[in-house]
C-alpha cells in the first residue's frame, strides 16, 4: 500500500500565497507560467544570465551591454520642462557616466542617490555625444569603500515610472552590517528566468529562492556508482546551483546540475513506465502458439522472402504470444518495410491457436487497403477478411456483427471496431495501425474486447530513438529498417513553384505515355493566411492545361469527400482509369498504387519531414524507377531550405526523423501531441536520449528487483515519483 506523499515534502505543494510575497494576484500571474506549487519554481530554471561581475569602470563597455561598476554621486540635474528626464552624474573612475531617469521625483532621487554617497550600479549602457548614458539602471546598491553592500537594493524601491511619488524608506547612514564573511552586493550572474505580463525578474527570482528554501534535503535515489561516475551533486545541490549559475556554461544541458536534474525527471518518467509494464505483466494473457501451418503458406505464397528485419520481428511477436505475458509490443516500420506482413503473420498465430485477430485503421481508405492486399496471401490459406466501417449499417452492419461474433478469423476495420455491439468469440490479438491517430481511450477499448488479448501497436512512421524511449518505454519495440527486394530508390529533385510551367508540361509528356503521378497539394479551400494552392482549384487547372482527353483521367481525392466519392477515386487510380490523382494528405500513410511513379509535392517547404517522407513513399513501390518533385516558393527559410535539403538527401526515414525532431522540436513533430509526450521541464529529450536510456534501463532494473517498490531506495523513489507527479505510478503502488 502506498505511504502517500512524504511529509518532507508538504512544504513544496503548498499553497503558493504561502511563499514570501505572494499574495492571490501574483499568484494569478504565476499560474500563466505554469507555476501552481513551490514546487513548480524549482524545476522552471534560469533561462539566460546576465553578467553582472564588477569593473573599474564603464568605459569598456560596448553601447547595448550590460555593465557593472562602482561610483560616487556627483551632481543631480533636474529636467528642464515636463517630460524631460533627471540626470544623475557619477563618477566611475574614468570619464563618468549619467544615470538617467524619466518621471522621478527630486525626494526619490535624492534617497536612492545623495550626492557623495557610493553606489554599486549595474544596467545597459548607451552613448550620448560620446558620454556614457545608464537609463533606469538595473541595480543601484548602497555600498561601503570596500564595495560591500551596506543597504538593500534602492531598486526595490517603487519605480518612479509606475509610481513617481513614493520614495524608498532607508537610512543611508546606516551602519553596515559585514559580518565575519561579508558578501559582495550582486552575484556575478544573475538568473534571468522566463516571464510573463505582470512577472518582473526581481519577482521571479525572490519566490524561486523562496521556494529553494524549502527544498529539503532528500535521501538518494541515485545508483551511487552512477552519481559518482557522472560527478553529479546532490539533488538539494543541484537545484542551488541551478538556480544560481556561475556562468553561461552552467546553462548548457549537460552541466552537472541541470544534467542531474534532467535525469531526475527522466528517471521519475522511466519508473512510471517500468511500473505500468510490470502491471500489465501482471495481468497474464493467453498462449497463442499455433502449429505454424497457416505461416507457412503464406510466407510461400510472398513475392520474395522476409527480410532480417522483418524475420526478427516475427520471432519477436511469436515468442510474446506464446508466453503467458500478455503482449504489449511496438513495431515500427520505415516506409515500404514490409509492415503489413509481419501484422498479417501475427494474425495467423492468433488465428491457429484457435481464436481470431483484428487490425484497426484510422481511415476507411487505409483499411481498405489492408483488405486489398492481405486478401490475395489470406486466400492461400482460405480465410477471407471480414471490413467492418462506420459505413456498414442496417442488416449490412447486423450480419457482420454476427460473423464476428460467430468468430470470423481476421477482421480489419476503423473506429467501428470498438464501438459496443462489437462482440468476438475469442479474440486473441488486437493490432492497432497508426496508433498514434487514435487515443488512448479507443485503444483500450479495442484491446478490451476479449479476455486478455495481446496488443500490437505500429507505426509507418520512424519514431526517433529519444521518442520511442519517451512514450513507449512500457512497451517491447521491433523495427524494421530493411526494404524487401525490388524496391528501387526514388528520385527527389527540388522546383521552385515559379517553374510550375515546365512540371506541368513534364507531367503530361509522362501521362501520355501511361504513367500514373500524385499531386499534392496542402489545402482543401483557399485559406487567408497561406498562400498554397487549393486542390480544387489545381485539379481544375489541371484538367484545362492537359487537354481534353487527359482531363477524363484526372481524379481528385480530400479529407471532406464522402467516403464512396473516396472509394471511387481511388479505384479509378487503382486500376488505371485514372493516371493523375490530385490530393491531400489523405493518401500519405498506407496507400499503395505499384504503379505510380510519379509524386508531386507543392508548397513542400509547407509540409513537416515526416509527412514528405510518407508521402514520397506512395511511389517507388513498383519496378519502375521513380521521381518525386518537392516544389517551393522561393525565398526558402533557413528551416524549409534544411528540410528540404535532408529529403534530397537520403531516404532513411530514421535519419529523417532524427532531422526532423531536431528542427522542429518534439512538441510540432506529426503525431506526437496526439500521442500524449509527456511534458519535460527540464529534460532535452532531443538532446538527452543517452541520458533516457540510462533512465529506462535503471527503472527497468529497480522494478525488476523491487516491484512494489519496498526495498532499500523505496521512500527515496517514491518521492522522485512525487516531486514530478506521475500519478499512474503512484496509483499503481497505491493499489499493490
Amino acid at each position: 500500500m502506498s505511504k502517500g506523499r512524504p511529509e518532507i515534502l508538504f512544504p513544496l505543494f503548498a499553497d503558493l500565497t504561502s511563499l514570501d510575497g505572494v499574495g492571490p494576484k501574483t499568484a494569478k500571474l504565476l499560474e500563466k507560467l505554469d507555476v501552481r506549487l513551490p514546487r513548480d519554481l524549482l524545476f522552471g530554471l534560469p533561462t539566460g544570465v546576465v553578467d553582472r561581475r564588477v569593473h573599474d569602470s564603464f568605459a569598456d563597455a560596448a553601447d547595448g551591454e550590460v555593465a557593472t561598476a562602482i561610483v560616487t554621486v556627483l551632481a543631480h540635474r533636474a529636467p528642464a520642462s515636463r517630460g524631460r528626464p533627471w540626470h544623475v552624474k557619477v563618477d566611475d573612475g574614468a570619464d563618468g557616466a549619467d544615470l538617467v531617469y524619466f518621471r522621478a521625483n527630486q525626494g526619490w532621487v535624492d534617497k536612492l542617490l545623495p550626492i557623495g554617497s557610493r553606489r554599486l550600479v549595474s544596467g545597459k549602457v548607451e552613448r550620448w555625444n560620446g558620454r556614457v548614458q545608464i537609463a533606469h539602471p538595473d541595480h543601484v546598491i548602497a555600498v561601503d569603500e570596500q564595495g560591500y553592500e551596506l543597504l538593500d537594493d534602492g531598486t526595490d524601491a517603487p519605480d518612479p515610472v509606475t509610481d513617481p511619488v513614493s520614495a524608498p524608506d532607508f537610512a543611508p547612514d546606516a551602519a553596515p552590517d559585514l559580518g565575519a564573511d561579508p558578501a559582495p552586493a550582486l552575484p556575478d550572474f544573475e538568473p534571468i528566468y522566463h516571464l510573463t505580463e505582470g512577472v518582473t525578474q526581481r519577482l521571479m527570482h525572490r519566490v524561486a529562492q523562496s521556494a529553494l528554501a524549502r527544498a529539503p534535503d532528500l535521501a538518494e535515489w541515485i545508483e551511487p556508482s552512477l552519481l559518482a561516475s557522472k560527478k553529479w551533486p546532490a539533488w538539494r545541490g543541484a537545484l542551488t546551483a541551478a538556480h544560481a549559475p556561475d556562468g553561461p556554461d552552467a546553462l548548457r544541458a549537460g552541466s552537472p546540475a541541470r544534467e542531474r536534474l534532467a535525469y531526475d525527471e527522466l528517471l521519475s518518467h522511466q519508473l512510471a513506465l517500468a511500473l505500468g509494464r510490470a502491471a500489465n505483466r501482471r495481468t497474464k494473457g493467453r498462449p497463442s502458439d499455433g502449429d505454424g501451418r497457416l505461416r507457412a503458406k503464406v510466407r510461400a505464397a510472398l513475392p520474395w522472402p522476409l527480410t532480417g528485419a522483418q524475420g526478427r520481428a516475427v520471432t519477436d511477436i511469436a515468442a510474446d504470444m506464446a508466453s503467458g505475458d500478455r503482449m504489449n509490443r511496438l513495431l515500427q516500420g520505415d516506409v515500404g518495410s514490409g509492415k503489413t506482413v509481419v501484422a498479417l503473420i501475427a494474425m495467423l498465430t492468433a488465428v491457429e491457436a484457435g481464436g481470431q485477430a483484428v487490425m484497426m485503421a484510422p481511415t476507411e481508405i487505409l483499411a481498405r487497403q489492408h483488405i486489398e492486399s492481405l486478401a490475395p496471401l489470406l486466400a492461400a490459406v482460405g480465410i477471407e477478411p471480414l471490413l467492418l466501417t462506420g459505413r456498414d449499417k442496417g442488416k449490412l452492419r447486423a450480419a457482420k456483427l454476427m460473423q464476428v461474433l460467430d468468430g470470423a478469423a481476421i477482421v480489419i476495420g476503423t473506429h467501428a471496431l470498438f464501438q459496443k455491439d462489437v462482440a468476438f468469440r475469442d479474440l486473441r490479438l488486437a493490432i492497432i495501425d497508426e496508433q498514434h491517430r487514435f487515443g488512448v481511450r479507443q485503444r483500450l477499448d479495442l484491446s478490451s474486447k476479449g479476455v486478455r488479448p495481446d496488443v500490437l501497436v505500429m507505426t509507418a512512421t520512424p519514431i526517433p530513438r529519444s521518442l520511442a524511449l519517451a512514450n513507449y518505454g512500457d512497451m517491447d519495440v521491433s523495427v524494421l529498417d530493411e526494404k524487401p527486394p525490388g524496391r528501387k530508390p526514388v528520385t527527389t529533385a527540388l522546383v521552385p513553384s515559379d517553374r510550375i510551367e515546365e512540371v506541368i508540361a513534364r507531367l503530361a509528356h509522362a501521362l501520355d505515355l501511361g504513367r500514373r503521378a500524385y499531386w499534392v497539394c496542402p489545402l482543401v479551400e483557399e485559406s487567408a493566411t497561406m498562400d498554397l494552392a487549393a486542390a480544387e482549384d489545381r485539379v481544375r487547372e489541371l484538367r484545362a492545361r492537359l487537354g481534353p482527353a487527359m482531363a477524363q483521367k484526372v481524379a481528385l481525392i480530400h479529407g471532406r469527400m464522402v467516403p464512396a466519392e473516396k472509394d471511387a477515386a481511388m479505384a479509378a487510380f487503382v486500376s488505371g482509369e485514372a493516371l493523375l490523382l490530385v490530393a491531400t494528405t489523405v493518401i500519405e500513410v498506407g496507400v499503395n498504387v505499384p504503379e505510380a511513379t510519379i509524386m508531386v509535392i507543392e508548397g513542400a517547404d509547407s509540409f513537416g519531414l515526416a509527412q514528405l517522407h510518407q508521402l514520397r513513399g506512395r511511389v517507388g513501390r513498383g519496378a519502375d524507377a521513380s521521381t518525386c518533385l518537392l516544389m517551393y516558393d522561393a525565398p526558402l527559410t533557413a528551416s524549409g531550405k534544411a528540410r528540404l535539403a535532408i529529403m534530397r538527401e537520403t531516404e532513411d526515414g530514421f535519419r529523417i526523423a532524427e532531422e526532423d525532431l531536431r528542427l522542429r522540436g518534439a512538441g510540432d513533430l506529426l503525431g506526437v501531441q496526439q500521442s500524449g509526450l509527456p511534458k519535460f521541464r527540464v529534460a532535452d529529450i532531443e538532446g538527452q536520449a543517452d541520458l533516457m536510456r540510462t533512465a529506462q534501463e535503471e527503472a527497468r532494473l529497480v522494478i525488476a528487483t523491487d516491484p512494489r517498490l519496498e526495498g532499500r531506495r523505496s521512500d527515496a523513489l517514491r518521492a522522485l515519483l512525487y516531486l514530478h507527479e506521475r500519478d499512474a505510478a503512484i496509483r499503481l503502488l497505491s493499489v499493490g
